[in-house]
């Protein structure tokens, strides 16, 4: 039992430092800041890429024709080759009294370029120079009507060059009840929204649903083709903004909601494996660091607790046990934003175990040959 006290006072203490001194990961009180009307509304392209999306454009595409932004404003949405017939219920969504539709299909994809990139790089380009700010969401993602406008002013207000919302995931079926809180969680500890948004930290991230852009901003930190090839494109865009000099934000999103459903476990699993391993930079140390530090943090407090209440081991039994409470009450705050019953935090630990189990599959279908599979396509 002395070896699992250390270890069960080695997570304890690793929890401490996570939630004091780790950027207040767990907090969801970062929502966009203070704004206010600025005096002239700047032109405004919303680039949406799609491939395969008939099933979700009537949820989403709707909410962005229907903004109400005060000045001029227009939607290009790019149909990636479709086989669905996404581009034409596209263009029947269209109304006249919404905001300005267009309808694009780019060139065949080139060596080197994902394909959301390369459809948002051909809806960047027709957008054109008028347009100041460059709203990149995706197909799946529904907009309250004042969103646009509260971007922009959020933009303007204070001079920032990248505006991005975490879309507030589905949580309906069991399975997105257990997982997708989790998933907001543990992106959140990647990468702290305070820390990314403060100008001199090294963190940079986006969420890839809803970031509004400045155009000179992009072009500036070398355009959509600086990062063409990245399978994680959200924080890979904030990263190259920040590098350029550019100022970025991030946080939790009170009106722009995802409508793709993850009703089935292997829905999520692809979700978060498909680019689980590409986050490790294809790294095996950095796999086995990360599977032992999943495991420290997340599975020892329970194992511990467990074990040490059955050996009669009070000291194994009250470090697994406090490391526990920390845990889930990090946990809780994500869990009200998603509304979801706080019993539910004690679970963390094993939603963490099936996190870990995706990752390892990241990286075992990265050594078949199958890296990063999305929509027929493997990068």
């Amino acid at each position: 039992m002395t070896v699992l006290l250390w270890i069960a006072v080695l997570s304890l203490l690793v929890w401490l430092w996570l939630a004091c001194c780790h950027g207040l990961f767990w907090r969801t009180d970062v929502r966009l800041p203070p704004r206010r009307p600025p005096a002239r509304w700047p032109q405004v392209a919303v680039v949406v890429p799609a491939r395969d999306e008939a099933e979700v454009l009537p949820l989403s595409l709707p909410s962005l024709l229907a903004q109400k932004y005060p000045g001029r404003a227009r939607v290009i949405l790019v149909d990636d080759h479709s086989s669905d017939g996404t581009g034409a219920l596209a263009a029947a969504l269209g109304r006249p009294e919404g905001l300005e539709l267009t309808v694009t299909t780019p060139p065949p994809l080139p060596p080197g370029w994902t394909g959301k990139l390369w459809a948002l790089r051909h809806g960047v380009e027709l957008a054109g120079p008028d347009a100041e700010y460059l709203l990149l969401t995706d197909a799946d993602i529904a907009h309250g009507p004042d969103s646009l406008a509260e971007l922009v002013a959020a933009a303007e207000s204070d001079r920032r060059d990248l505006v991005s919302q975490m879309a507030r995931l589905r949580v309906e079926s069991g399975w997105e009840r257990l997982i997708v809180p989790a998933f907001v969680y543990f992106f959140a500890q990647l990468y702290p929204f305070r820390r990314s948004n403060r100008p001199g930290a090294r963190t940079a991230a986006a969420a890839g649903g809803c970031s509004l852009v400045r155009r000179e901003a992009l072009e500036r930190a070398g355009g959509v083709a600086a990062i063409r090839g990245a399978v994680i494109d959200d924080v890979s865009l904030a990263r190259a903004v920040k590098a350029a000099g550019g100022r970025i934000w991030l946080g939790l999103a009170e009106q722009v909601d995802s409508v793709r459903p993850y009703p089935r476990l292997a829905q999520l699993w692809r979700m978060v494996s498909r680019s689980a391993y590409a986050q490790l930079r294809h790294s095996p140390p950095l796999l086995a660091g990360t599977v032992l530090g999943l495991g420290l943090v997340y599975l020892v407090p329970p194992a511990a607790t467990v074990a040490g209440l059955v050996a009669g081991h009070g000291a194994v039994a009250a470090a697994g046990g406090a490391a526990w409470a920390l845990m889930a009450g990090t946990f809780l705050p994500m869990l009200r934003y998603y509304r979801q019953p706080a019993p539910a935090a004690l679970l963390l630990p094993f939603t963490a175990s099936l996190y870990l189990l995706m990752t390892v599959d990241s990286a075992v279908q990265h050594w078949r040959g199958r890296g990063a599979a999305w929509k027929g396509r493997t990068y």
